[in-house]
């Protein structure tokens, strides 16, 4: 029977997550998809159209996605990203961390279920802001009002009964 490791690092409080939205302009995707049932592409398509962040798309094995261009690597992007968030395999976590800190980005955020005590050590060590298994889509929503039971914003906000 194999344990999973206690966690011991402490990430962002939300009023640190908020702020790190607040000051991010641009969002590199990293491991981004262009099958509609992965998580990348749902937050892709959040990001998209309900945010006014720059979104950067990478992934080596595509070249577009939802109309946008997509990037074999980091380097490859036309800007330094504020943010990097990750959709990758834990064991390429590291690696990303790498590319992250080479490129210079100030952020690392692994989404839900992602979670790397070295990386966000070695993270931290370098200055960079890291969160773990938390989903900017979900995290964004929340902090501007645009997370329901669904995890959609209808866009409507009204007390009144919609007229038949």
């Amino acid at each position: 029977m194999t344990t999973t490791p206690e966690r011991t690092w402490q990430g962002p409080s939300a009023p640190e997550r908020l702020a790190l939205l607040r000051r991010t302009r641009s969002i590199a995707i990293v491991g981004a998809s262009n099958n509609p049932a992965r998580a990348s592409y749902f937050v892709t398509t959040y990001l998209l159209s309900s945010t006014p962040y720059d979104v950067y798309l990478v992934n080596p094995r595509e070249t577009e996605i939802l109309g946008q261009p997509v990037y074999p690597s980091l380097d490859a992007l036309p800007v330094v990203p504020d943010l990097v968030d990750v959709f990758r395999r834990h064991d390429d976590l590291p690696t990303v961390l790498d590319e992250t800190l080479a490129v210079g980005a100030k952020a690392l955020w692994l989404q839900l279920g992602s979670w790397h005590e070295d990386v966000a050590a070695r993270g931290e060590a370098a200055g960079l802001t890291v969160v773990m298994d938390r989903c900017v889509k979900i995290e964004h929503a929340r902090f501007h009002g645009g997370l329901h039971l669904a995890g959609f914003d209808t866009g409507v906000i009204s007390s009144r009964r919609a007229l038949a």
